[in-house]
């Protein structure tokens, strides 16, 4: 593809992947401000940021003209919340506390936040667990457009590798997606190249059935066959990493099912973000990098 990659695509980064290990608010507004500098960037995911920093990064955010995802899936694995957990009180308190990150959502100027699904249970428990799981979906995108056009959207995760999430496959996600879409039109599905080998799923099949519902991607890399290797599931290392699933071939291909389905193209902004996230030894800015060329090697490759 000659044409350049930024007038068919919005590209964007999830910060807290690319920088983990960030401990001093000062630090964490240091990092936001350099991807903020790039304007490689066009768009940036965040996840909860402490009080003391809020108002600095919501000021950075608001000057750079950045487009901001918020992601509550720290919030759910750190906090071991289960949107789909078959106990009330335990549902409840995950609803509420995504609730409460929808705020800050809105306060960062956010225009989607996106969640994941809790645990996967026994087979003969997944279709409750499904319900379960909509009827959440559908409380927090009520609250979310009570308080303004925030967009809700679900990732797919594995289910039998490394997060072991209810909705760990495409098809069960599209199933989710058209049940909140009845009421919630804006809900959506966000499909992770880094996911797809863990799912042993095809890019063409995962865009192409979830493509009516689609609405944020992430690009990284896996290890799946050497359980061994430090970064063996879903770690996100860097493209290229010895052992890994995917690099230059693999992310054409994603973009190819991209272009196939009218997600990017032409005129189009919608975020396409690096998920990858510096091994033991590796230096953030390096590993971005990393991301940035292989992306430009996979479009020229179009």
């Amino acid at each position: 593809m000659r044409d350049c990659l930024h007038s068919y695509m919005k590209v964007g980064i999830v910060h807290f992947m690319a920088f983990p290990d960030i401990s001093l608010s000062s630090e964490l507004v240091n990092s936001i401000k350099r991807i903020a500098e790039d304007e490689f960037f066009g768009g940036i995911e965040i996840t909860s940021i402490p009080n003391d920093a809020r108002a600095n990064i919501a000021n950075l955010l608001e000057t750079s003209k950045l487009a901001v995802n918020y992601h509550a899936g720290p919030i759910l694995l750190n906090e071991k919340l289960d949107l789909n957990s078959p106990t009330p009180q335990q549902r409840e308190l995950a609803i509420s506390r995504i609730k409460s990150a929808v705020d800050e959502a809105y306060s960062l100027g956010a225009r989607q936040l996106g969640v994941l699904s809790g645990p996967t249970p026994t087979i003969d428990k997944r279709e409750k667990a499904k319900e379960l799981l909509i009827d959440s979906l559908l409380q927090i995108c009520s609250y979310a457009k009570s308080k303004g056009s925030l967009g809700i959207t679900l990732e797919i995760f594995d289910r039998d590798i490394d997060k072991r999430r209810l909705i760990g496959s495409t098809e069960d996600g599209v199933q989710v997606a058209a049940e909140v879409r009845k009421h919630y039109p804006s809900f959506g599905l966000l499909v992770d190249l880094s996911h797809l080998p863990l799912l042993g799923e095809s890019a063409e099949y995962a865009v192409k059935k979830a493509s009516d519902y689609l609405s944020h991607i992430h690009i990284g890399n896996c290890v799946l066959k050497d359980k061994s290797h430090p970064a063996y599931g879903d770690k996100h290392p860097r493209f290229g990493i010895a052992g890994g699933e995917n690099d230059v071939d693999e992310l054409r291909l994603f973009l190819k099912a991209l272009l196939d389905i009218g997600y990017i193209g032409e005129g189009k902004q919608n975020i396409v973000a690096f998920e990858v996230k510096p091994q033991s030894g590796e230096n953030p800015e390096v590993v971005i990098a990393n991301a940035k060329r292989t992306l430009m090697e996979a479009w020229t490759k179009l």
